[in-house]
């Protein structure tokens, strides 16, 4: 601490201690006073209940001649007057003297204590200006003290309280940022292994099968001879069957089995179904190949009606619009990177509940908003716009709430999510669709997207190095830091984003980080 913090604070202690002793000493003052006006009240009183007469209040100086009684008048009579005996006057005479006697010492006594009173009020004035004269003094020794601080410090008194506030602040404001970083790292490290906790836990409690779909389905056959029967006169059988159902028909050397390739896996399932019953049937020609599709047609609609029923009471849903359970059924034959649509949905429900009953949300607003976020992706071939908006649009047409809608539209962030609902139905999506065995690609379409990735980053002037990592989740973009500015940096993070979201097709999510890196080196010898 150095001499200028001790003036400071030698000044800012001296001018309290002498403004504490002024105001002690007018307190004991003024209480003095108050206690002789008192004395001198309880004295009047004492002697006012003392005098043995109750007489008004008299004011010195000023006294009251006693009158004379006047003589009194006998009654008149009508009887014949008596003689009546001469009145004594010596009795009235004795106590208009005491009276008097009494009034006198009366008087005297309270001239004595108006004298007093006088000489006490004297007394109190003259300490009033004793009092005066030493505040005064103490005030002036108190101006010079401080003058001469101010003298030898070099700086005034508002000067130096201005600048030891102003350190006070300092200090107070560099704390208190230094507890909100500490509060911020803390928040920070337990909020990341609390999500961790909860993304875990629903993970370990859920039971979800692992992806088998495919786009070929097979079909048995009892020998080799029903190929020749399937195919037809001149193949007028296959080209009818191909022709109702829509769906590939092919037959090669593999042992009795027939292969159907289709896109589309309600079709692919609506031919097998077909194709198996005339293959058991025997007669397989045109009608009969239009009858039983027909047929199958009805099965397979049934079959997705009952779907959508199991999937709704396992989500314990009891107020969905009956128009919403044929899309729903129809998810049963979709798939998405290999992986079934509605059992997707009905993992995404369950996750989103566990996560939501962890975090105290409402469990069943979050379980219907994951189960019904795709529900678009039965109508992407029929209807223009991603199947996040069509799912959306869907929804809200069948009287869905607001809520559960905009979970819907903003689970691919093509709209902000504004509700914890649609953050956690985000996290549901992503926790199902990148688990271990949810998702099948072929190492070929890997390695192509990964090198697309690198390729569509490196472009762009000014990079350096490009990285694709974490399986192709991330993608590190390092900058080269004397062409591209902190600004630039930020444009080629979102362009290359933006080229990669229309340009490739990939599950979840890919971050793109640019890092702008600039180094100054010196050697000391």
């Amino acid at each position: 601490m150095d001499t200028m913090q001790v003036l400071v604070i030698v000044i800012a202690v001296l001018g309290a201690a002498s403004l504490v002793m002024a105001v002690v000493f007018l307190v004991n003052l003024r209480a003095q006073q108050r206690t002789v006006q008192q004395a001198a009240r309880r004295a009047v009183e004492e002697e006012r209940s003392r005098s043995p007469l109750a007489l008004p209040e008299l004011r010195p100086g000023r006294t009251k001649e006693p009158r004379e009684p006047r003589p009194e008048r006998p009654a008149k009579q009508r009887h014949p007057k008596k003689p009546v005996a001469p009145a004594d006057d010596s009795e009235p005479d004795v106590s208009l003297q005491e009276r008097d006697r009494l009034l006198r010492d009366r008087e005297t006594g309270l001239a004595s204590q108006e004298a007093e009173l006088a000489s006490a009020r004297v007394d109190l004035q003259r300490q009033q200006l004793l009092v005066d004269e030493r505040a005064a003094a103490l005030a002036a020794a108190e101006a010079a003290h401080q003058e001469r601080l101010e003298t030898l410090a070099g700086i005034t008194a508002d000067q130096a309280r201005t600048e030891l506030l102003a350190r006070v602040e300092r200090d107070s404001r560099l704390q208190a940022a230094q507890l909100a970083r500490e509060l911020e790292t803390e928040a920070k490290r337990t909020g990341e292994a609390r999500a961790r906790q909860i993304i875990v836990g629903a993970i370990q409690r859920l039971a979800a099968e692992q992806t088998t779909e495919s786009v070929v389905a097979s079909v048995p056959l009892p020998s080799d001879e029903m190929k020749g029967r399937i195919i037809g006169r001149e193949g007028r059988n296959i080209r009818a069957f191909e022709q109702v159902t829509g769906v590939n028909v092919m037959i090669d050397d593999t042992p009795e089995s027939v292969l159907l390739s289709c896109f589309d896996p309600v079709r692919r399932e609506i031919a097998r179904l077909t194709l198996t019953e005339l293959v058991e049937d025997g007669r397989i020609h045109p009608a009969r190949i239009e009858e039983v599709y027909e047929r199958s047609q009805r099965n397979i609609e049934e079959l997705c009606l009952r779907a959508a029923e199991d999937a709704v009471l396992e989500m314990g849903i009891t107020d969905l619009d009956p128009g919403l359970l044929q899309y729903i059924g129809a998810l049963k034959y979709r798939t998405s990177y290999g992986q079934n649509v509605l059992a997707h949905l009905i993992e995404c429900g369950h996750i989103a509940a566990l996560m939501a009953a962890e975090l105290g949300m409402d469990v069943a607003v979050c379980r219907r908003a994951a189960f019904l976020h795709d529900i678009g992706k039965a109508l992407t071939h029929e209807v223009e716009g991603s199947h996040a908006a069509v799912g959306a649009d869907l929804a809200r047409r069948h009287g869905e709430h607001p809520d559960i809608v905009h979970a819907i539209a903003a689970h691919h962030n093509e709209i902000e999510p504004r509700t914890a609902e649609a953050v956690l139905t985000q996290a549901a999506d992503a926790i199902s669709g990148s688990r271990p065995g949810a998702r099948r690609e072929s190492l070929e379409i890997y390695v192509k997207r990964l090198q697309r990735l690198e390729e569509i980053a490196r472009a762009h002037a000014g990079v350096d190095k490009v990285f694709a990592m974490q399986a192709g989740r991330e993608v590190r973009v390092m900058v080269a830091p004397d062409r591209v500015s902190d600004a630039e940096s930020h444009a080629i993070a979102r362009e290359i984003a933006r080229e990669v979201q229309g340009e490739l097709t990939y599950p979840g999510s890919i971050k793109v980080t640019v890092v702008r890196e600039s180094r100054a080196v010196a050697l000391a010898r």
